[in-house]
């Protein structure tokens, strides 16, 4: 048996930072989280899943019309007829929003109620979800303490939105200590909120996949989901499997020792190349990040918009690669 742990796929939400500009990749902007999550839709059906848990934050508040349901509803009818079911508790972006509440799941969709925690068996896999949803954006209480302790031989999954004890950069909600989700009793605690991937623990597993694309610089490197599998009634192996299509980079230059301005381009070019690799094909939203101890220094900063269009044409000339912003953080040499 096999599942798929998400969270946190902000579905149609805008990328922060780069439609402002007039050479942003604006059609990969626009369309990225729904590619990403055509990859993980591909990828639950590629790999035969069972089934497919989202912690949270499908959404990103209101839609601005139904295309964003309608669009989802779509995905749900393919994992459907590949006989995938989805669980799902909403989070605090998804409980801003009003238009959710009453758009209809297909049948292989089941979202938790977010009065109190509910718990869906599934004999056939021996296994057992518990999940509460948010029924408001700000939820303070320790939704963790409410779930119900361990189901008999069954392979017990906590479904949960939650900050734990708190992590950088994101609200507080619904917190909970490490050893309030271990006296439960479950195998697998499936959290979200958090969008930077994290392992918290492995007796039992707990973990944050992040979220599946990035949406600002802050969220850069690799998107994934988590890609779990039972045999005899435990959990032998997970995998991290990327499922981004814009990736986010800082690139950061040294330039010591550069005394001429074609040096300074060879070292951005090596850089930038660098980072195109490892982004493996997709987008790469770039910010450039200049620093060391450079006879240059001072015309750097006498002319940092000169520069900065002619780090961007380097960028441009690598075809994916678009740069979002120079920063310019070299001392003068001494």
């Amino acid at each position: 048996m096999r599942f798929i742990h998400t969270a946190d796929i902000h579905l149609d939400s805008p990328l922060k930072g780069l439609e402002v500009h007039a050479d942003a990749p604006v059609d990969d902007i626009r369309g990225a989280t729904r590619r990403a999550f055509d990859n993980l839709i591909d990828l639950a059906i590629s790999e035969e899943v069972d089934f497919v848990l989202i912690a949270g934050d499908l959404y990103d508040g209101d839609w601005k019309d139904y295309n964003t349901g309608l669009f989802f509803a779509d995905r749900m009818g393919r994992l459907q007829r590949a006989g995938v079911r989805v669980f799902i508790v909403s989070g605090n972006h998804d409980a801003a929003s009003q238009i959710t509440r009453t758009m209809p799941l297909p049948d292989n969709v089941i979202l938790f109620s977010d009065k109190k925690p509910q718990s869906v068996p599934l004999d056939d896999l021996g296994v057992i979800i518990h999940g509460q949803s948010y029924s408001t954006r700000a939820v303070s209480e320790t939704l963790a303490a409410r779930y119900p302790p361990r189901t008999g031989n069954l392979l017990n999954i906590g479904l949960l939105h939650t900050s734990l004890t708190g992590r950088e950069g994101h609200e507080e909600y619904a917190p909970c200590t490490l050893d309030q989700l271990r006296v439960k009793g479950y195998d697998y605690w499936a959290l979200g909120h958090v969008h930077k991937r994290e392992v918290v623990a492995a007796d039992p597993w707990i973990i944050f996949p992040g979220n599946i694309q990035g949406r600002h610089i802050k969220t850069r490197g690799a998107k994934s989901a988590t890609l779990v599998t039972v045999a005899d009634g435990r959990i032998v192996d997970l995998k991290e499997r990327e499922l981004d299509v814009l990736r986010w980079a800082v690139c950061q230059v040294d330039l010591a020792e550069c005394g001429t301005k074609e040096a300074v381009y060879e070292r951005v070019r090596a850089a930038m190349e660098k980072e195109h690799d490892l982004a493996e094909g997709r987008s790469l939203a770039l910010r450039l990040r200049l620093q060391g101890s450079t006879p240059l220094h001072a015309e750097l900063h006498a002319r940092a918009l000169h520069w900065s269009e002619e780090f961007r044409g380097i960028a441009a000339s690598m075809g994916d690669v678009w740069l979002e912003k120079t920063q310019f953080r070299t001392s003068r040499r001494t």
